[in-house]
């Protein structure tokens, strides 16, 4: 009987049968997949340990296809302080299914993702910062533990450094952000489509990965909504499939008057949006701007249905 022991973030659950569930965790060995057998009657030992937001010590032994838990202890549960704040529990979703997302594989060693998930879900549970802003903070971190991090101080295509990167012959301004490009592009190398944000907005992006907390706590609010419109189509760009929970995040941010919804396009978020014309994308791809609702002149679906010969025929 193979034994072994790990601790993790439980990330989701499943359920399976009548009275079991599969508990996805991502531990110091990766994400693991295992069966709790039982835990959804009224007398199981330990099924109230295997909610999401918590970090337990597991005992498993390795099965075929899924391994089984024997016996868990919670070593911390950050859910209990997200429970009663719909905001913050709203941003802690999205952090564990980034988090899933991020270890695809099964069993590979992902500690710095975990070490992250784990200070982004404590920074979440004390509440000394804005919700939004841990998410993006997490999302950017999660981005750049994987290398993907964003370009913010110089050209990603041509290298050419910015205005405020520090650097020797440092030029002008960085005007734009280009999502498949890799972030800030000069403007010889910018490609059509690309968002416009201010530099308050790209200097937010750069405190919340340098975990400057001073100035991001400073920042106003119109550049925390653009941030997190780049951010979140930053992310899901590059991993090539949207984040569910964010729109409920964004539900939040458009019941307290921060932006107003609109139709999404090619899975990325649901934020204040613009056309675009990415490779890879359809031609009505959205992609973030931080200046409210921007169509640019979109027919519309229903124009764009008539208007395609597949719909045509």
């Amino acid at each position: 009987m193979q034994l072994y022991r790990d601790d993790g973030i439980v990330l989701r659950t499943q359920k399976l049968g009548e009275a079991d569930r599969i508990i996805t965790v991502l531990g110091r060995s990766g994400r693991i997949r295992a069966v709790a057998k039982g835990v959804r009657r009224t007398k199981s030992r330990f099924g109230a340990r295997l909610e999401p937001f918590t970090h337990v010590d597991l005992m498993l032994h390795a099965g075929r296809s899924l391994d089984i838990i024997t016996q868990a202890e919670v070593i911390r549960p950050y859910g209990e302080p997200l429970a009663g704040d719909y905001p913050r529990y709203t941003a802690g979703v999205a952090m564990l299914e980034t988090a899933e997302r991020f270890t695809p594989v099964e069993k590979e060693p992902a500690l710095r993702q975990l070490l992250l998930l784990i200070g982004g879900l404590r920074a979440l549970g004390d509440g000394q910062h804005a919700p939004g802003l841990v998410l993006d903070a997490f999302l950017l971190r999660s981005l750049a533990v994987a290398g993907y991090a964003p370009a913010l101080q110089e050209c990603a295509r041509c290298g050419a450094p910015g205005h405020d990167s520090g650097r020797a012959g440092a030029g002008r301004r960085l005007p734009a952000f280009a999502v498949a490009a890799g972030g800030m592009v000069c403007a010889s190398c910018r490609p059509p489509g690309a968002a416009s944000p201010a530099a308050p907005t790209v200097a937010l992006m750069l405190a919340l990965l340098r975990g400057d907390w001073d100035s991001a706590d400073r920042s106003e609010r119109r550049h925390r909504v653009e941030c997190s419109g780049l951010v979140a189509a930053y992310l899901q760009w590059h991993l090539e499939h949207s984040i569910r929970s964010l729109r409920h995040v964004e539900r939040v941010l458009c019941r307290r008057g921060y932006v107003r919804p609109i139709r999404t396009r090619a899975g990325l978020s649901r934020r204040t949006y613009r056309t675009t014309s990415f490779p890879g994308t359809s031609r009505w791809s959205w992609t973030a701007t931080g200046a409210g609702l921007r169509n640019a002149g979109c027919p519309g679906p229903k124009a764009i249905r008539k208007a395609s010969p597949r719909c045509s025929t």
